[in-house]
């Protein structure tokens, strides 16, 4: 896919990297002393550390060059709770965790604004007039610290810094607000902010990409390690999933945005604006970042473990290998990080027939407006707007117009029915919160209020912070929309790969736990880049195997 879209933007064609034959030992070979002259960071979203080792076996391109030549932490943490889009990839290029970054989830709820819904979404300007959080401006306002691009443009003003993804949140906190350029994957192709001049270069992959989106596709062939979950799963309403081939109409962009085709579309754009922007040609080192968002969009259409998936991870595997194999054909001296931003979990359907029948859809109960009238009917309150939420998990905000008594009953008989229910594993005040030290050690031996901790902003958390049991989808009905989700404070989306990749560099497996916030300070000692400890939650991870520290002095 990679290939064709290459050669459509008039790019040199892409040839796999070879395959090491079996038995054959490599070479040493000491660590590189110069800084990289450029740094290549993908996020993946939705790439679980569980789909990372069910799939491993059968890496052939790509993410094989990743995990079995270059350093591999198979057990990376996002190790807040609020495990979702935002606020994991705020984490990886900044070395902080949510609770410094200010994104503290997708969508959080200010009761002071103007606002109808009152819903303030993480990657957009609130105050541009005839907004909503729906209908938005996007921005990158609310992230608070600065990433790793503009700690280098801030060092050197030479530096380029450039983000690319399928998704804004990803592309702009990734690239942070001094990035020179970001884009994203829209309807109509690849945008950018508010009264920003398409280039030449994004007009013609726009063109490539409407040509392309016009056409209908056939789909993937299924690889045969994807022939075991070849069976429907049944969702209700005639509706199923887990066959698919990601066959689509012509102009279905809502399809070719959930199918290898964007990534590979993504992928095309980054190689297509390293050459064009001669990124790492020049003394300084340049750094772009690409979000992969295709992997995360299969993973709420159709679940974790269907063919679907399947696919995805196999074509993301090949197109990662094409666009590998293009840089190195530049002789640029890259280095590579390979990470997500959440995990995710599977339908409980599918699960259910799995062998795992305790799976189960979320209460309605628990939604706020449900809530609502419960909390209302015990107080006196009924007919009143008392909790504002995003839904059956995470912060939830007592409506401002309430007394303090009003307050105090509407806490208590709220945290009564929730501590209550069968599907509520532990309920956090604020105080609860923002009493607790933030966390330190080993991320997977932290407690839940240590991980609600590490999301806890004190301005835009809530007043409550509901969290649900394991195997609890937080989605009512499958048939109205996404099938399965994320966003727990639980491993199967807390924990993603982190994989390091560049010539010279020794392989080696560090299978304790590491955090994504250590990605920033480990790739700041490549480029002798200081920063302060006492402004990042990450500490440097070694790349070098055996004797040496790539860490030393940072």
């Amino acid at each position: 896919m990679l290939r064709k879209v290459a050669a459509a933007l008039l790019l040199v064609p892409c040839a796999m990297p070879a395959i090491a034959q079996p038995g054959a030992a490599p070479a040493p070979q000491s660590a590189p002393a110069t800084p990289p002259k450029l740094i290549v960071a993908i996020s993946v979203d939705q790439f679980s550390g569980d789909l990372f080792n069910e799939y491993r076996p059968y890496f052939e391109a790509g993410l094989k060059r990743l995990a079995a030549d270059g350093i591999a932490f198979p057990r990376g943490y996002q190790s807040h709770a609020a495990t979702e889009t935002c606020p994991g990839h705020s984490t990886i290029l900044t070395g902080s965790r949510p609770s410094r970054t200010g994104i503290i989830a997708n969508t959080w709820f200010d009761l002071n604004t103007g606002r109808e819904d009152k819903a303030v979404y993480c990657a957009e300007d609130e105050s541009q007039p005839g907004t909503n959080s729906g209908d938005y401006v996007a921005s990158p306002i609310h992230l608070r610290v600065p990433t790793l691009g503009g700690r280098m443009k801030a060092a050197n003003p030479a530096t380029r810094v450039v983000s690319v993804a399928g998704k804004d949140r990803a592309a702009i906190m990734m690239g942070g607000p001094t990035a020179d350029q970001v884009w994203w994957l829209s309807p109509k192709g690849y945008v950018s902010y508010k009264g920003v001049p398409t280039p030449p270069l994004i007009a013609k992959v726009n063109a490539v990409f409407a040509q392309r989106l016009a056409q209908p596709s056939p789909g993937f062939e299924l690889p045969a390690q994807c022939a075991a979950k070849d069976f429907p799963v049944g969702i209700g309403a005639g509706k199923s999933v887990g066959t698919g081939r990601f066959a689509r109409e012509a102009g279905d962009f809502k399809v070719f945005r959930a199918s290898p085709e964007q990534d590979a579309l993504t992928l095309a754009l980054a190689a297509s604006v390293i050459d064009n922007m001669d990124l790492g040609r020049q003394g300084q080192t340049d750094i772009i970042s690409i979000g992969l968002s295709a992997t995360d969009y299969v993973g709420h259409t159709y679940g974790t473990e269907g063919t679907e998936s399947c696919i995805q991870i196999d074509r993301l595997d090949q197109e990662l290998g094409a666009f590998f194999d293009r840089l190195d054909k530049t002789g640029i001296d890259y280095v590579v990080v390979l990470t997500a931003d959440h995990g995710g979990h599977d339908l409980p359907e599918r699960h259910r027939q799995n062998a795992m029948p305790m799976e189960s859809r979320v209460d309605a109960a628990l939604t706020p407006k449900a809530l609502t009238a419960a909390v209302g009917a015990r107080t006196g309150l009924a007919g009143r707007r008392l909790i504002w939420g995003d839904g059956p998990m995470g912060d939830l905000y007592f409506d401002l117009s309430l007394t303090p008594g009003q307050r105090a009953a509407v806490q208590a008989e709220t945290l009564k029915i929730l501590r209550a229910h069968p599907q509520v594993q532990a309920v956090f005040t604020r105080a609860e919160i923002a009493a607790t030290p933030s966390p330190s050690g080993p991320p997977e031996s932290w407690s839940l209020l240590q991980e609600a901790r590490a999301s806890f902003d004190p301005e835009r958390s809530g007043d409550l912070l509901l969290l649900l049991k394991p195997r609890i989808m937080p989605i009512i009905d499958p048939t109205k929309g996404y099938v399965a989700t994320h966003g727990s404070p639980w491993d199967t989306d807390r924990r993603v790969p982190i994989l390091f990749w560049r010539k010279g560099l020794r392989h080696f497996e560090q299978p304790l736990g590491v955090e994504t916030v250590d990605i920033l300070p480990t790739l700041a000692a490549l480029i002798n880049l200081p920063v302060p400890k006492g402004e990042i939650d990450g500490r440097c991870l070694d790349l070098i195997a055996g004797e040496g520290d790539s860490c030393a002095g940072h």
